[in-house]
């Protein structure tokens, strides 16, 4: 005998395709614009720091060479006082590869910079 129990009656559907109505909520919203910036092309480099320094004004990458990493940090500090200390590892690479032409591949990490 075949039974006539629908696969609702089972398994709620919601619980293998999730809830549509919820599901809008649960998208991370992309930061487009630190995304798609020039910042973006030093390799590793977190989003948020890409994101912390063009609300300071830094939109180029050039416009690191010759800047201290901590006076960046402590203008992003400004703008956002809970910014993470890991971020300063982050500038610091990325002043490095602004200000060099053949950056060595070992330095274009954050754990290279320290906090």
């Amino acid at each position: 005998m075949i039974s006539t129990m629908a696969i609702n009656d089972i398994i709620p559907l919601d619980a293998l395709f999730g809830d549509k109505k919820n599901l809008s909520k649960k998208k991370k919203k992309v930061d487009r614009v630190a995304l798609t910036s020039p910042m973006m092309r030093v390799p590793r480099l977190d989003i948020q720091v890409a994101r912390d320094l063009i609300d300071i004004g830094v939109e180029e990458l050039y416009e690191l060479e010759g800047r201290a990493a901590e006076s960046l940090f402590e203008e992003i500090k400004k703008v956002r006082p809970d910014t993470p200390d890991y971020r300063l590892a982050h500038i610091r690479m990325a002043i490095y590869f602004a200000e060099t032409d053949t950056p060595d591949p070992q330095k274009l990490h954050p754990c290279e910079w320290g906090n």
